[in-house]
């Protein structure tokens, strides 16, 4: 499969989760829109993270694609785990609909209601419908994407 795979290079989003007074957040490399009509987007997370832990018992998730020149707050969501760190003290976010933890500094975002879960392999896919999003009124520049987060080393191993 390398010889598809290696050619992909989606965007890279963090997606965020709150619930039971915990917060946590993951950079993301595997999401998409999965519906038009009604819309739909799919978040999918590593079984093995404390995002994943925390969005289990969450009613939302907030998604965000970040600019590249946000590569810092990349490395954050990336590079750090949230069982050794607070992420949140070192971002500024607000609070968004139904208590989710939205990241100022997002190029774009969009808070879903989770309305299904889906196994697939090491990841679990958060199927969303979106109640709330904004974005930036002038653009970052592009946006970050997979080929510059390669070097992001992961906060907790792979599997």
């Amino acid at each position: 499969m390398d010889v598809f795979l290696d050619r992909l290079d989606p965007d890279m989003c963090v997606v965020t989760a709150a619930a039971d007074g915990k917060r946590a957040g993951c950079l993301v490399g595997f999401s998409s829109q999965c519906s038009l009509d009604p819309v739909r987007f799919v978040v999918w997370l590593s079984e093995v993270n404390r995002t994943f832990r925390v969005a289990r018992a969450a009613d939302v998730l907030a998604v965000h694609l970040l600019a590249r020149d946000r590569r810092g707050t990349a490395e954050v969501f990336g590079g750090q785990t949230g069982d050794r760190v607070d992420k949140f003290q070192r971002v500024r976010w607000r609070e968004g609909y139904g208590g989710a933890v939205v990241l100022e500094d997002a190029e774009a975002w969009f808070v879903g209601r989770v309305v299904e879960r889906a196994v697939g392999g090491d990841h679990v896919g958060f199927v969303l419908d979106p109640v709330e999003w904004g974005g930036r009124e002038a653009s970052g520049g592009p946006l970050l994407r997979l080929s510059d987060a390669s070097t992001i080393p992961p906060g907790h191993p792979v599997d």
